[in-house]
């Protein structure tokens, strides 16, 4: 043994020894014996540690919610039966979505006093809860046969009753909402209709037409309908029956059942805009690209006033918009106002227009839609102020990747417009926050104001890292004030105002040795009041565990950064074996590229399938190491093989500066576009020992009308796509590999078939690969037994190539 060997850790040392005589992956409990395998006891036990609860705060910031649930859901609840339907995965026993982690407890802590209520609910599949405006009540929702049960507390008096006779039905949109009033409920039943039995034999082909002269290049989704039966089936579980749910628990229907995708209350409750999902169907993109018909209609479901019939949208131009009216949507300060946006480029970005796109209104549904405002770019969004006059107009073009933000007067729109500020989205350090909202005693949600200010809220990005603040944005002279920033040397989160002047805040505080809590901040103050805990029960195993933010260059100048953990009881003098985790990003400039984004006062938490886990295991992990492809949006992926190559060796270059890392030793791993990158550093590269790819697409030519940010087709950029794809390369992939993949992966374009192929290319051509495709697992892991193997194989594989030398 050399004498760089002997300065591992021995735990490390002994897996070395292990691996130079074990066959490859032998290592981890279970490995090869054809069932789910654990990684290391640390391991396993933290993965199925219970987490910290999940915390939000009621709209009057009277309550603190702290809802706990189980780490992961198990196999049996991933795997149990589902339909794929337009997009979506259905739970046809439950009539909803699939089931995931079962909540554990519900607990109500008030603000006031902290005293806290344990909400009376058993254990299951819950959401929620669904606050009223006024603090008054919530609702919550029960996974259940049939539909989800709908159940109503009064947080101080009384616990949750369920609502007999009541299945909700949340396949499309929000089941459940508030109506203006804050005593009744808007709500979406299940229909009576029986559910449709496949027939045992087809009843014919499945027939699909093109037309001619008529493109219609759309990305590679998954989970499409398929035939007349999935047509039928998808129509049975959207359909569902309007109705509304007073303080008593009783249940009004109203109107006919439909395919009701949103359903919104006007802000004076007087009407409903209805969006509803229609026939002919699409066996080419997802239901959200499905002909709709929006309507105005009344509280009986008759039509007041029919807005747009908006046709299948299964030719909308790469990288662009729908025609005709989109983001429909009521004007949150006018009684029953709508505002919409319309294309003037036929929503083709590559259309030279003066201007993009036209905002327009249609006041109190009647007459015609009068233009408000106009956008040189692409209209991104609108936020409405609580003054009942401010409201905030982005937009945003593609191409530069540049933002504007515009100043509107929603009470009068004959005012024109100022511009605010323009920047571009890129700039992590220019980057001014987003506006915070709050909810009205009427339910509707609009950005804070007082005295004229709007205020901001965002992750503070700077050389060093990040320091999240709030500030309070003077709109009349364009000035502002900063009232809270992370304190030194700590990562601190706003949450919320916890009274009306905003003189207290609720910020979410941890540093890299303490984990998180809640406090209180006083504004103007420094004092911190602690509120609530969140111990960790990882504390003793990363105690030690160093982090480093590493500033470098590549060789074109562009610089770089990323995060070295050093696994606990690191030695001066000691080279570890080395992870790089890493995922490539585009960006325009190189200014841009080289901002940190890190985050290196966080601390560490670990959870699901984190690659982090492995600093348990002995080894470093250099981690969110920079890979920016820059460069025009129209070509920057012409470079995209030479750019990870400079990223990659700059990345070795300073961890090997850190006399930390042993670079011979080196193994690279991503997840989706970053497992893409891992194949092509290993194609292109002799950088590393070996590398792990999770849930990638690696043959680009499967991907052939874009990818990413690429908005060229295949036939535009043949050689692009074929220089990109390790498919293509598979014969220079001559490191091991490991591919791990979701056997039922839902994302476009990461088809299983993408990491079965690579497999098949890499062994015929004698390369050393591993396949494991983890059953009934889509682009991110969720069972507890697919995490924990996950895990196992990264561990295992790292020991035999990494560690064991190959």
């Amino acid at each position: 043994m050399n004498a760089e060997s002997r300065c591992v850790a021995p735990a490390l040392v002994r897996l070395s020894l292990l691996a130079l005589t074990l066959p490859p992956v032998a290592l981890a409990q279970g490995l090869g014996s054809g069932g789910y395998a654990r990684p290391p006891e640390v391991i396993s036990r933290l993965v199925e540690a219970p987490p910290p609860p999940d915390t939000s705060v009621s709209p009057r910031a009277n309550w603190l919610v702290l809802t706990t649930r189980e780490p992961m859901p198990g196999i049996d609840v991933v795997a149990r039966p589902y339909e794929k339907l337009a997009g979506l995965r259905i739970d046809p026993q439950v009539h909803g979505p699939q089931l995931g982690a079962r909540v554990i407890a519900i607990v109500l802590r008030s603000l006031a006093d902290g005293t806290e209520k344990v909400v009376q609910v058993p254990a299951g599949h819950w959401s929620g809860p669904y606050w009223s405006a006024d603090d008054r009540a919530f609702a919550l929702l029960q996974a259940d046969e049939g539909g989800s049960q709908l159940w109503i507390a009064d947080p101080a008096t009384a616990p949750p009753r369920r609502i007999d006779g009541v299945r909700l039905d949340p396949v499309l949109g929000q089941p459940l909402q508030w109506l203006p009033d804050q005593q009744r409920l808007l709500v979406k039943l299940v229909t009576k209709a029986q559910t449709p039995v496949r027939p045992r034999t087809p009843t014919g082909p499945q027939v699909q037409a093109t037309q001619q002269g008529t493109k219609a290049q759309v990305r590679t989704y998954q989970d499409l309908l398929q035939d007349t039966f999935d047509e039928l089936l998808f129509e049975h579980f959207a359909t569902c029956q309007l109705a509304i749910v007073d303080a008593a628990g009783v249940v009004k229907p109203f109107g006919e059942p439909a395919m009701y995708d949103r359903v919104e209350a006007s802000p004076d409750g007087t009407l409903l805009l209805a969006e509803r999902v229609e026939r002919p169907f699409s066996y080419v993109v997802p239901f959200n690209a499905f002909p709709r018909s929006v309507d105005v209609v009344d509280w009986n479901g008759k039509v007041v006033r029919a807005i747009a019939k908006l046709p299948l949208r299964d030719a909308v131009p790469i990288g662009g918009v729908t025609t005709g009216p989109r983001g429909i949507d009521w004007l949150p300060v006018a009684p029953h106002t709508l505002v919409w946006t319309e294309a003037q480029d036929r929503g083709d970005p590559k259309v030279e227009v003066p201007h993009r796109d036209h905002v327009m209104v249609l006041a109190n549904c009647q007459g015609d839609a009068q233009l408000w405002f106009k956008t040189e770019h692409r209209a991104a969004g609108i936020g409405y102020g609580a003054d009942g006059k401010l409201a905030l107009a982005t937009e945003m073009d593609r191409k530069t990747r540049r933002q504007r933000v515009h100043r509107y007067d929603a009470s009068d729109p004959s005012r024109p417009g100022t511009v605010l500020y323009e920047r571009s989205t890129q700039d992590a350090y220019g980057d001014p926050g987003q506006p915070i909202s709050e909810r009205l005693q009427d339910g509707r949600s609009l950005l804070r104001m007082r005295d004229g200010r709007v205020f901001l809220t965002g992750a503070g990005a700077s050389e060093k890292g990040s320091r999240p603040f709030v500030d309070a944005w003077n709109l009349a002279d364009n000035t502002k004030d900063r009232l809270f920033r992370a304190a030194e040397g700590r990562h601190e989160t706003f949450v919320g105002f916890l009274d009306d002047a905003g003189s207290k805040m609720l910020v979410r505080s941890e540093s890299p040795t303490e984990p998180p809590s809640l406090v209180v901040v006083e504004r103007g103050s420094d004092t911190r009041k602690p509120l609530l805990d969140f111990p960790d029960p990882a504390a003793e195993f990363i105690r030690g565990i160093e982090k480093r933010l590493l500033r470098y260059q590549r060789e074109d100048g562009v610089p770089l950064s990323g995060t070295l953990y050093l696994p606990q009881g690191h030695k001066t003098g000691v080279k570890y074996p080395t992870l790089v985790w890493a995922y490539p990003l585009e960006y325009n400039d190189a200014s841009d590229a080289g901002q940190v984004r890190a985050t290196p006062n966080r601390y560490l938490r670990l959870s699901g399938a984190s690659h982090l886990f492995l600093l348990l295991h002995g080894y470093a992990v250099f981690d969110d190491a920079a890979m920016p492809i820059v460069g025009p949006v129209k070509t920057a992926n012409d470079t995209f093989v030479q750019q990870v190559q400079m990223n990659a060796r700059a990345a070795v270059k300073v961890l090997e500066e850190q006399g930390c890392v042993d670079c011979k030793r080196l193994a690279v791993s991503g997840h989706s576009y970053g497992a893409f990158m891992t194949a092509n550093l290993l194609a292109h590269t002799d950088l590393f020992a070996t590398g792990i790819a999770r849930s990638g697409a690696y043959n680009r030519t499967l991907t052939p009308f874009g990818f990413q940010n690429e908005e060229r087709t295949f036939w535009e950029a043949p050689e692009v796509y074929q220089a990109m794809s390790p498919f293509s390369h598979a014969d220079k992939i001559n490191e091991p590999i490991l591919l791990i993949h979701g056997a039922d992966d839902n994302n476009p374009g990461t088809f299983p078939m993408q990491s079965q192929r690579l497999f098949v290319a890499i062994k015929g051509h004698a390369g050393n690969a591993r396949l494991c495709m983890l059953p009934h697992e889509a682009h991110g892991y969720r069972a507890r037994e697919s995490v924990l193997h996950c895990l196992a194989e990264m561990c295992a594989w790292l020991d035999t190539y990494c560690t064991g030398g190959g």
